[in-house]
């Protein structure tokens, strides 16, 4: 599923402030915009007109007769019906204590009077995207409630069986291979309870504090960080980090090698010398701190993404195997998509003593399943970490040959015994303890190879095993 965020130019705004000049001001240039404004002058029918029809963000004045900006936002956080709705004060009051006030009541934005037209409009814009985020993420957490309860389901009838004995191994490797996911989403989801609580809500005040060439630069670091496209080997980052930390060291850049470390993470690989002058301003630290904390964000919602497909693969290879029908139809897509999304599922078990070698030839997109082939690849990635005890080398390359696509994955593991070769696409048959393997992972991924009229094949010899997946191109 794709992360795709609502127009939020259709967005339903509540605008409250007692000058009709505001007012006016606030509705026409909303309006031009494209958002849905509903002004109202006073406290108490903000309230009323919020619990009637939950606006999607309140634009809100402090100083009000009757009912100020303070005990409006309270009460709306005080109702089940109005409590998540971003408020943004808009006053001319420029206290410290009364902006820490407009916080605590549970506002999460202030700005001041006179206003810029663009940083109001700005300011929405973000507030409504950062909502909309935290509503795909708990639509992605349902998904895996979902998901769970189903795997649930099938676990249930699959034990009812003739197969019990095996089918109980079978859920000892689901419980195991559920983890990674719930695992990852977890600990992505306290990145961002912890980016939430730390830093968004001090964004706004610290973005002011920054000078023009902070913000520059702070920017820069986020395009660069959000917009690499090539993926490296850990051995390849190793020589980046190096490199970084020799160039910011030729600059006396103070503590280098956290920097280049930092930079790596980020995915900020070469190219640097523009980016040293940051390195010598006075807020450099807050500037490059806040503008990783940002990526770390994006790439955990973007981990929940994956977590939550994983799930949702595990369930359908036991829908698979249980014969449930699939009404899936063929798309045209790229194999490499499907192999990196694994890829990076597993990041954590590659990182630590994996070294991943990709040969990838230029392949054509091919009429398939990709969420079935993303099974396969998950299995054949997964079995050749397990075979290696995670450190070792893998080696996944990828060639057109005639009409068809060759798909290979070697690990240098200890290997396959040539009397075990011919039994292991059998279903139920495992080399593994219990709780690690279920013994139908390749009977799987055979299924599903031809399903796309393919083939799969294995060679083995010590230090070097190799599973071949021919698919023909359409």
């Amino acid at each position: 599923m794709n992360l795709t965020l609502p127009n939020t130019n259709k967005a339903n705004i509540l605008v409250v402030d007692d000058t009709p000049e505001n007012l006016r001001l606030l509705a026409g240039i909303l309006s031009e915009k494209g958002y849905l404004v509903r002004p109202v002058p006073n406290g108490k029918l903000a309230v009323s007109a919020a619990q009637k029809m939950p606006p999607d963000l309140v634009l809100l004045d402090i100083m009000m007769p009757e009912m100020d900006g303070y005990e409006v936002c309270q009460q709306l956080k005080d109702s089940e019906i109005t409590k998540d709705i971003p408020v943004i004060f808009i006053s001319a009051i420029n206290d410290v204590m009364d902006k820490v006030k407009a916080f605590e009541v549970g506002g999460v934005d202030f700005i001041t009077k006179p206003f810029q037209v663009e940083e109001v409009l700005a300011r929405i814009e973000t507030h409504l995207k950062i909502c909309s985020l935290q509503q795909i993420l708990q639509e992605k957490n349902q998904d895996l409630a979902t998901a769970i309860h189903e795997l649930q389901a099938t676990q249930e009838q699959l034990i009812q069986s003739e197969k019990m004995a095996a089918l109980g191994q079978l859920i000892a490797g689901i419980a195991h291979e559920i983890n990674t996911p719930l695992g990852i989403i977890g600990s992505s989801i306290d990145n961002i309870t912890n980016f939430w609580d730390e830093n968004l809500l001090k964004m706004p005040e610290l973005f002011q504090e920054f000078s023009e060439e902070s913000q520059a630069y702070f920017l820069n670091l986020l395009y660069r960080a959000t917009h690499q496209e090539k993926s490296f080997t850990s051995k390849e980052k190793r020589k980046f980090k190096q490199k970084l930390i020799g160039c910011l060291a030729a600059e006396s850049v103070k503590d280098p090698e956290q920097i280049a470390d930092t930079l790596v993470d980020m995915e900020i690989y070469e190219d640097i010398e523009h980016l040293l002058p940051l390195f010598k301003l006075p807020d450099w630290e807050v500037v490059f701190n806040t503008a990783y904390q940002f990526v770390s964000f994006k790439k955990s919602i973007s981990l929940i993404q994956r977590a939550t497909a994983k799930s949702g693969k595990i369930v359908f290879a036991l829908k698979t195997y249980a014969h449930f029908d699939s009404k899936q139809e063929k798309v045209l897509a790229n194999l490499h998509d499907g192999i990196e999304t694994v890829l990076t599922l597993y990041q954590n078990q590659l990182k630590y003593g994996i070294e991943v070698v990709k040969d990838y030839g230029n392949l054509p997109k091919i009429v398939c399943y990709p969420d079935d082939l993303n099974q396969v690849w998950t299995n054949l990635i997964h079995n050749a970490l397990q075979a290696m005890d995670y450190k070792g080398v893998l080696t996944i390359e990828t060639q057109k040959q005639d009409k068809n696509i060759l798909l290979k994955f070697t690990d240098s593991g200890k290997g396959i015994p040539p009397e075990v070769i011919p039994k292991i696409f059998q279903p139920f048959f495992t080399t593994k303890s219990a709780g690690e393997g279920s013994g139908l992972g390749l009977d799987i991924v055979t299924k599903i190879v031809k399903k796309h009229e393919g083939t799969i094949d294995v060679e083995s010899v010590p230090g070097h095993t190799t599973f071949t997946v021919s698919l023909p191109i359409y």
